[in-house]
């Protein structure tokens, strides 16, 4: 494991491995990178280095990952790249479609569950949370996490993945049928929930930039919050 990964750089350039775990697997507030593309890995960090790419939840781990970013030296970027585009991705998140969901709190920039037992409808929301919040807070790179949405999202976001639903292009086009990606595009299957509708989000909102981006921004133009919450839930439940 590169030191930029295990330990990161003083004072500025935090250990990659303590957000996005040593298996690249991540948490819902950041992003699982495991089987990216080197080259997909780079281009964002040049992206957060140059302030091309923001998110509409401006919040901590946003801020340390620019920050990071930005004081990393090229060799580091190189280094961390082609660790986590040589880790295979596994199955980490399991969705479950549901009317209600148990009653949440937020810990650590995630949500788990409040204790008191209260279950509350699911609504329009995307719900993930640990498996176990004890395992989950000790970096436990066994212990995954569970994605509730709502009742038909996952036929939903087929339809659209597949076809564009008449509303857009098809994600198989660039993502590649099984959504695993085609050469420098990245994979999206089995990726969290969470994060891919964020990322989904700041496209349409123009809070992500850049050339790459702008090929995502007329493909999500047109689609409602639903139609995001849809999309992710169906990505996520695909075998990565």
């Amino acid at each position: 494991m590169p030191e930029v990964v295990a330990h990161g750089q003083r004072p500025d350039v935090l250990a990659c491995g303590f957000c996005h775990l040593p298996n690249g697997l991540g948490r819902p507030e950041n992003a699982d990178i495991a089987g990216l593309p080197a080259e997909y890995i780079e281009h964002q960090l040049a992206a957060f280095r140059t302030d091309a790419r923001h998110s509409a939840l401006r919040r901590l781990p946003l801020a340390l990952m620019v920050q990071t970013a930005k004081a990393a030296d090229k060799p580091e970027v190189e280094r961390a790249a082609a660790y986590f585009a040589a880790l295979k991705p596994r199955s980490w998140i399991k969705v479950v479609e549901t009317e209600t969901v148990p009653k949440t709190r937020v810990l650590g920039w995630m949500l788990v569950p409040d204790g008191s037992g209260v279950s509350e409808p699911i609504g329009s929301r995307i719900i993930e949370i640990p498996e176990n919040v004890a395992r989950t807070e000790l970096r436990d790179s066994r212990s995954g996490f569970i994605a509730y949405v709502p009742p038909g999202s996952v036929a939903k976001g087929e339809a659209l993945a597949t076809t564009g639903g008449g509303k857009t292009t098809a994600c198989e086009i660039c993502h590649g049928r099984d959504l695993r990606g085609i050469g420098p595009v990245p994979p999206i299957a089995g990726r969290s929930p969470s994060y891919l509708f964020r990322q989904l989000y700041d496209f349409q909102h123009g809070f992500r930039a850049g050339s790459w981006a702008a090929l995502m921004q007329p493909v999500v133009a047109r689609l409602s919050e639903d139609d995001l919450v849809a999309l992710a839930a169906y990505a996520a439940s695909r075998d990565p």
